[in-house]
């Protein structure tokens, strides 16, 4: 019977010693482990930057030729992608946001300031939580996003990648808000 309770112990500590390096996994490596609940970038859920979004889409659509407004550049992602690389994916296209589309616009665009800032931050959230961009650099999508972006003349591209800011956006919140690691 002594016997028997030894082996019971010997069990429970080595499961308790699974279980704390579990646990100090998910600590050093929050990006990987964390809590579901915790979302990936706080300005996701900005009404604020949602509004900014809609405000610099919807004075980009008024300069839109009926042609362009027939194109659509930022395109659903229907797969069987997990959440967290579908935001990953869309925080690629992001990325290009924030490092090209918004670095060739002037103050054009009401609140445009405020939305760069607050997407930057995001972007950099998205990268702190596990998005590794390059990953997703040549990924389908993008790569067909930067196509269609390509082949429009460069001042047009810049109006058409404005005037669906606010899909992005949504595309954004719909898939990193709730993204689980």
């Amino acid at each position: 019977m002594k016997f028997a309770g030894t082996a019971a112990l010997v069990s429970l500590r080595r499961i308790g010693a699974a279980v704390l390096a579990l646990l100090l996994i998910g600590y050093v490596w929050p990006g990987e482990a964390g809590p579901v609940s915790q979302p990936l970038s706080k300005v996701l859920r900005s009404p604020a930057t949602y509004q900014a979004a809609e405000e610099v889409s919807l004075h980009a659509q008024h300069s839109e030729t009926d042609e362009e407004s027939n194109i659509r550049l930022n395109v659903p992602v229907h797969s069987d992608m997990d959440h967290m690389s579908v935001c990953c994916l869309h925080a690629n296209i992001l990325d290009f946001y924030v490092n090209t589309i918004f670095n060739h616009l002037s103050d054009q665009y009401p609140r445009l300031h405020q939305l760069h800032s607050d997407l930057s931050r995001a972007s950099l959230d998205l990268k702190e939580h596990g998005c590794n961009l390059v990953r997703y650099r040549d990924h389908q999508h993008v790569v067909q996003f930067r196509n269609k972006l390509a082949k429009m003349e460069h001042g047009r591209g810049l109006i058409k990648a404005m005037s669906e800011m606010n899909i992005l956006f949504a595309y954004l919140h719909d898939s990193c808000v709730s993204a689980t690691h």
